[in-house]
């Protein structure tokens, strides 16, 4: 199974950018990962406008056959653990690919959650799409070294 991320903008913090590239770096090892950060939609669109333009954007970037799980502030809470059996269902049920959607500032589209397979929340709390693609990127070698029973997870 390979792991997708796709999400719009470029990491402007450099410790960001120094975490979202280590925890590629460790995730490698385990799955075959990509990122795909694209150009953050502006203009003079209204706000709906401008956040279904970039949704569109951004689900034109995954692959389509892929599971797509969507981070949105109204989706399930998972623990790692939980996740980590996520990822072990989906490997079973064979699929090629997974794709996970982070919106821009102003969220995802209505169009782009329902089309996802699955809606996941980190937190009640609002967090910038670049700290999300870091907690994901953690959060997703977390599930690795549960899955392989490694001591990371404690």
């Amino acid at each position: 199974m390979k792991l997708e991320l796709v999400s719009p903008g470029k990491t402007r913090a450099a410790y960001l950018a120094e975490g979202i590239n280590d925890y590629c770096r460790r995730l490698s090892h385990y799955v075959e990962f990509k990122i795909h950060l694209l150009k953050e939609k502006k203009g003079r669109k209204s706000a709906r406008q401008q956040k279904l333009a970039e949704s569109r954007q951004l689900l034109a970037q995954t692959t389509k056959s892929s599971l797509l799980v969507a981070l949105d502030l109204h989706g399930v809470q998972l623990s790692s653990q939980e996740l980590a059996a996520r990822i072990s269902a989906w490997e079973m049920k064979g699929y090629g690919t997974v794709s996970f959607i982070i919106g821009g500032p102003l969220g995802l589209s209505q169009e782009a959650l329902e089309k996802a397979d699955l809606k996941i929340s980190f937190s009640r709390m609002t967090f910038t799409h670049e700290m999300a693609r870091l907690i994901l990127l953690e959060q997703l070698y977390r599930a690795y070294t549960i899955k392989a029973g490694t001591k990371y997870h404690k």
